[in-house]
């Protein structure tokens, strides 16, 4: 006899954008994932984020939302990623505010963000926090320690050189995709490093 399993779950993530500065790497996470294809993305932006989004680069709320599958407000605390029910892959807060970081970290749950973060982490999902400020304090670092302690990750969106980018765009590029392949949720998109090579042995 055969038992029919249905119609297979999406692969889902979670992104927030905020209102630290690197607002492009939230965008061109929505942008690479949607080229993908087979990932279903819920976006939330901040009160702080749509500033960012329209001072950094120009974009209306339309413009942002029409790059998720779905769009929730911070202010929706009954959504469906709201609840551990909801099965996700996980979510990328990018980028993140030490705000955010802080209500992460204390778990606070006080906007959708900092609920759906809760969430992936009481049900042992990947977050990873894209935290954008420098230089850190000391609230700031025993934060990223707590998020860190709790499972989630916390990835300041820092280029890699060795890869000689030749533009901005390179390395946001470079960056995205190296969270992307956090999730393993696609074949690896990053490029990857294969060494100097023994001429340059000291």
């Amino acid at each position: 006899m055969t038992v029919s399993t249905g119609t297979p779950r999406p692969t889902r993530l979670i992104v927030a954008i905020t209102g630290a500065t690197g607002a492009i790497y939230g965008v061109r996470l929505l942008e690479r994932l949607r080229a993908m294809g087979g990932v279903e993305t819920h976006l939330m932006v901040s009160g702080a984020g749509w500033l960012t989004l329209r001072h950094e680069l120009g974009l209306e709320r339309a413009d942002v939302q029409a790059l998720a599958d779905q769009y929730h407000s911070v202010r929706e605390i009954g959504a469906n990623i709201a609840s551990g029910s909801f099965a996700t892959a996980g979510m990328v807060v990018a980028p993140c505010s030490m705000k955010t970081l802080a209500s992460v970290a204390h778990g606070l749950s006080d906007n959708l963000i900092a609920r759906a973060a809760d969430v992936t982490l009481k049900e042992r999902r990947r977050l990873v926090l894209m935290v954008r400020e420098t230089p850190f304090n000391l609230a700031h670092l025993r934060n990223m320690t707590a998020v860190t302690e709790m499972g989630g990750i916390v990835y300041p969106p820092l280029p890699a050189f060795y890869n000689r980018p030749e533009s901005l765009d390179a390395m946001v590029d470079d960056t995205v995709a190296r969270v992307i392949d956090l999730f393993g949720i696609a074949p690896p998109v990053s490029t990857s490093w294969d060494g100097l090579g023994k001429d340059t042995e000291a």
